[in-house]
C-alpha cells in the first residue's frame, strides 16, 4: 500500500493549494491514504472547524495536529466527534479528542499516531513513554507516526526508538523539508515533511514581518503571506502484511495562484 503524508498546512492559501493539488498528488503516487498535518490551517494560527473541513474535503483521510491544535476553541467539538481529527496523544486525557486512530482499509487497517516533542516546547507528557503505551493497544500492522517537534535530535531519537516497531516516523512543525529520508529497520523516517503554504514567506509568515522582528527585536503581529504556494510531503510504500516500509520519497509541488 501507499500513503501520502503532507506537511503543515498554513492558512487559507495552504488550504486552497491542498484542495487544488491533493487529488492529483494521490493519483500520481497511487496513494491509498492521505495524512495531513493541519495545526496551522486556520487564518491567524491554529486549526478551526472550517479549515479542518476544507482539508478533509481536499482528500485527507486523517488530520494530525501539534502545539497549535487548541488555539481556536471552535474546533473542540469537532475533536470530540471526529475520530480522524487528531491532536498529540501526549497532551494527556484531560483535553478533547484523540491522539491515535485506526482507519479501516478493507483487507487491512492503518493506524495514525500523533505525538508532540518536549525540547523547546510547552511541557507535556513524555512522548517516548506515550508511544510505548499506544503501541500496546494498536491492532494495525501499518502504523504512521507524526512527531511534531522542534529539535532535530529529539526527532532522530524518536525515529530510532520506534524503528522496527512502526511503519513510519515523519516529523512536522519546523515548516522546512529536510533531505534525510531513510529506512531504519523497516521504518521510514524523515525529520520534517515541510510546509504546505506560501513559498515567498518565512515559515508561512509575511517575510518583512519576520525580518523586522529579527532586525529590531520589536514584537510584530504575524500575517500569513500570499502568492504561489508549495505543497511539501512524502510518499510511503508499505507492506500491509508486515507493516514494514519499502520506500520513502520526498516531494514538493507548486501551486500557482491565479490573480
Amino acid at each position: 500500500m501507499k500513503a501520502v503524508f503532507i506537511g503543515d498546512v498554513v492558512g487559507n492559501l495552504g488550504c486552497e493549494a491542498l484542495a487544488a493539488l491533493l487529488p492529483q498528488i494521490k493519483r500520481e503516487y497511487g496513494a491509498d491514504i492521505a495524512v495531513v498535518n493541519g495545526e496551522n490551517s486556520a487564518e491567524g494560527n491554529g486549526i478551526d472547524a472550517r479549515s479542518a473541513e476544507a482539508i478533509f474535503a481536499a482528500g485527507a483521510d486523517v488530520i494530525t495536529g501539534g502545539n497549535h491544535s487548541f488555539r481556536k476553541h471552535s474546533v473542540e467539538e469537532m475533536y470530540e466527534r471526529c475520530n480522524t481529527l487528531l491532536r498529540p496523544a501526549n497532551f494527556g486525557e484531560d483535553v478533547p479528542g484523540n491522539g491515535v486512530c485506526e482507519v479501516d482499509m478493507g483487507a487491512y487497517s492503518v493506524a495514525v499516531v500523533n505525538l508532540i516533542g518536549t525540547a523547546f516546547m510547552t511541557p507535556v507528557d513524555n512522548p517516548f513513554k506515550c508511544a510505548e503505551d499506544i503501541l500496546k493497544t494498536i491492532i494495525s500492522r501499518v502504523i504512521i507516526v507524526d512527531f511534531h517537534a522542534e529539535a532535530t535530535s529529539e526527532k532522530r531519537a524518536m525515529g530510532f526508538f520506534l524503528s522496527g516497531k512502526v511503519s513510519a516516523v515523519i516529523g512536522t512543525h519546523t515548516h522546512v523539508q529536510t533531505a534525510d529520508e531513510q529506512i531504519i529497520d523497516g521504518t521510514a523516517y524523515l525529520t520534517d515533511a515541510g510546509m504546505t503554504g506560501p513559498r515567498d514567506s518565512i515559515l508561512g509568515v509575511e517575510k518583512n514581518v519576520i525580518i523586522e522582528k529579527f532586525r529590531t527585536y520589536y514584537p510584530k503581529r504575524h500575517v500569513y503571506a500570499d502568492g504561489d504556494a508549495d505543497i511539501c510531503g512524502t510518499v510511503l510504500e508499505i507492506d500491509q502484511k508486515s507493516g514494514r516500509a519499502l520506500s520513502i520519497e520526498r516531494f514538493c509541488k507548486t501551486y500557482k495562484k491565479t490573480k
